[in-house]
């Protein structure tokens, strides 16, 4: 067969392709079978071949499992309730960048809410059931019980055009996680605990964080794993100029 980059591709390796990149999705529950480090490598390596502009690679990426994995959800967890029993401590919690609009309008705001309220039907949780929504955010920060744990960095001196280039990176993660049997959860949750995390992972102070991920083997019998978000028709979103 050949290696040629150029060459097209068989029906084979297209369906491939198409097939983990449709699979993927954000698993909110894990199995503890642990990951081996040289496949959380191999995804590293493979997803390195993303695009950035003029070649920069802004990524680094902090791999915790282990320990370090458990002493940061421990923190995390903890501020997370302390958040919640004093408000006034958001100050202290702010995202570095703004992820999500400061006004939200449609129809984006209707797909945020049809997300979450979605979810929270499928677990049984109510409008105002202020208890089990705490818990179930907070399972952001265990990374939904995957023994594996990513937190994603960028200098703070590279302009907006890294991040765009860090999407293609992370997309590339997750595909080839599919290839593999494995499932992620891009977790930008994890931002606004910024200042936790990143003296734990040991960044530099020129670090920003970027977002989190959890990895690894999803549980296929529970539930939130048959939670699949809709996606709008094509024609919804392009405009064709012949």
């Amino acid at each position: 067969m050949s290696t040629n980059p150029s060459s097209p591709a068989d029906g084979a390796h297209v369906l491939a392709v198409e097939q983990a990149i449709t699979s993927r999705m954000s698993a909110r529950a894990f199995l503890p079978r642990a990951v081996p480090r040289e496949t959380v490598r191999h995804l590293l390596e493979v997803a390195s071949r993303a695009p950035s502009g003029t070649n920069t690679q802004p990524w680094k990426v902090y791999v915790l499992q282990g320990g370090h994995r458990d002493t940061l959800v421990d923190k995390v967890c903890a501020a997370h309730d302390a958040l919640r029993a004093d408000p006034s401590l958001a100050e202290q919690y702010r995202e570095e960048y703004d992820y999500y609009p400061e006004k939200w309008v449609s129809p984006y705001i209707d797909r945020r809410r049809e997300n979450g309220w979605g979810l929270y039907g499928l677990l049984g949780i109510t409008k105002g059931d202020k208890e089990r929504m705490h818990a179930q955010h907070q399972r952001n920060f265990r990374f939904f019980d995957a023994p594996v744990g990513l937190m994603f960095t960028v200098d703070r001196i590279m302009g907006r055009g890294s991040l765009v280039d860090y999407g293609m990176f992370l997309q590339n993660i997750m595909v080839a996680a599919r290839a593999h049997g494995l499932h992620t959860c891009p977790q930008a949750a994890w931002n606004g605990f910024a200042r936790i995390i990143l003296p734990h992972i040991g960044a530099g102070e020129g670090e920003m964080l970027v977002c989190g991920m959890a990895l690894g083997h999803a549980d296929p019998d529970d539930p939130v794993n048959g939670f699949h978000t809709p996606r709008e028709p094509v024609e919804s979103f392009t405009t064709w100029l012949d």
